[in-house]
């Protein structure tokens, strides 16, 4: 019994054993597998932390850009308004005064400097200072004043220096003094360069550290600089175009003054000689109306007969002094129309009328040229207004000059076409023509082409001259086309209607 006894006591303690090594076995694995889930979990942790972190340092760079760029939006903002305000004077003086204080603080800066060179002084002037006391202001003008030469070559060399940016080592010492004597920590200076006109330098800075500047501000200060020298540009050019404009009124003025005195000078020296054509003429007009009328009276030979060679000279002065009384006509004519006293019958003609009319007057000098006459007178171009008599002395002197100059079996003609309120009416000839640099003396009194034609016909050159006064005097104008051996051409207009 005892041996069974030990037996079955002995089998139950290895049981146990076995059991417990099992039990041990299994609580092993089991605290393996705890440990690798709490590294899992660590790494997890970890994973999670760096995360946090990320997101945190993202979330202040995310902030900090915001902060950046409403920073760059509210200065962009400024820039514009501080344009938009410069932009509206061409005044040099005032383009800085419109920089005002709360545009500075916009763009993120406390204080700002504007000076221009003055080349005529040899020295900077001041054109705006804020953020500054009296004695500070002083202060910078006596630094400027004794250190011109530093910042004028800042000018020559067309450099921005900036309290961020890194400065060639000359400057360095510069930059230091900036600093010091503009009281300013954080600072951005940079030239102002018209094409014309004053250079010069604008400075912004600020005494702040806890708003530091960045390369964006900088940038915005260079705009800022090219824009007022854009607008110094455009206020010299202003100056320029306005005293150039002055002058010019000025010359203009002085020369409608003097030509407005030779103008009344010619008038009266043209008075004078319309008064003294007509005094003369008016005197002429008596001796050669006894001259004609004794000449009249020998030759009716009822104080005697004469002989023949009598007879024939006398009817030369008869002839002659026909042509002395045609003359002074004209010219009285032209002296009153010239001086505006005669008085225009203006009425509605036809045109075809008087055409007819004037065929009919010089029939036998057409007949005796061997000259072919022909009208073309449109039905929309028969109704002139104008002075019976006068327009008959246009085309008697125009046709009759023709017929001068038209060899036999030639052409004339006499056409019309409707404007605008007017007439224009042509009187063309196949004659010998008019040299083109003569043209437009032939309307001048006296005037006679040389040539060998008007050797051999004979007149005064007068009749064209009343042709020319005559036409004015109804508003018209008159001109001539020709060329030599081609004819002429002379086109005058003639009103419509009054008016």
């Amino acid at each position: 019994m005892l041996e069974l006894f030990t037996t079955i006591l002995g089998l139950g303690t290895i049981f146990t054993l076995i059991l417990l090594v099992m039990v041990l076995t299994a609580k092993g694995t089991q605290v393996k597998e705890l440990r690798m889930e709490a590294s899992r979990l660590k790494r997890s942790l970890d994973e999670m932390d760096e995360q946090a972190k990320l997101i945190v340092r993202t979330d202040m760079e995310l902030n900090k850009t915001q902060e950046e760029l409403d920073k760059k939006i509210t200065g962009l903002y400024a820039l514009q308004r501080i344009s938009r305000a410069i932009s509206t004077t061409l005044q040099e003086d005032m383009i800085f005064e419109l920089m005002e204080p709360e545009y500075l603080k916009d763009l993120g800066f406390e204080k700002a400097w504007g000076f221009l060179w003055n080349e005529k002084e040899k020295k900077f002037k001041s054109q705006i200072d804020i953020g500054y006391l009296p004695e500070e202001a002083e202060q910078v003008n006596a630094y400027i004043e004794t250190n011109k030469d530093r910042y004028l070559e800042l000018i020559r060399n067309e450099k921005n220096i900036s309290s961020i940016t890194t400065a060639p080592l000359e400057y360095a010492p510069l930059k230091a003094e900036i600093k010091q004597v503009f009281r300013a920590e954080d600072f951005v200076i940079c030239p102002i360069l018209p094409k014309e006109g004053k250079k010069g330098l604008i400075f912004v800075g600020t005494e702040h550290t806890d708003t530091p500047i960045n390369e964006g501000d900088e940038e915005l200060i260079i705009i800022l600089a090219n824009q007022i020298s854009q607008a110094l540009e455009n206020a010299r050019l202003f100056e320029k175009t306005w005293n150039a404009q002055q002058e010019l009124e000025k010359k203009v003025t002085e020369r409608t003054r003097e030509l407005m005195k030779a103008l009344n000078e010619v008038k009266a020296v043209s008075k004078r000689k319309s008064d003294f054509i007509s005094s003369v003429s008016h005197e002429l007009r008596t001796p050669l109306t006894s001259i004609k009328g004794y000449a009249a009276i020998l030759l009716s030979e009822k104080l005697g007969q004469l002989p023949v060679e009598v007879k024939e000279r006398l009817a030369k002065v008869n002839r002659h002094s026909d042509e002395l009384v045609h003359m002074v006509n004209d010219l009285l004519d032209i002296a009153r129309i010239e001086s505006g006293k005669v008085m225009m019958k203006k009425e509605v003609l036809d045109l075809k009328y008087i055409t007819g009319e004037i065929e009919d007057l010089l029939g036998v000098q057409l007949k005796a040229g061997k000259i072919n006459f022909s009208s073309d007178i449109p039905e929309d171009t028969k109704n002139i207004f104008a002075d019976r008599s006068q327009i008959q002395r246009v085309f008697i002197n125009l046709i009759g000059n023709a017929i001068k100059f038209t060899p036999e079996n030639g052409k004339i003609s006499v056409s019309a076409r409707s404007l605008d309120g007017a007439i224009q009416i042509n009187v063309a000839d196949t004659g010998y023509g008019i040299p083109q640099e003569a043209q437009e003396a032939i309307f001048e009194e006296f005037y006679r082409v040389d040539n060998p034609i008007n050797q051999i016909v004979k007149g005064t050159g007068l009749g064209l001259s009343l042709v020319k006064y005559i036409v004015e005097a109804h508003g018209g104008k008159i001109w001539v086309k020709s060329s030599l051996g081609s004819g002429s051409t002379f086109s005058f207009t003639i009103p419509k209607r009054e008016g």
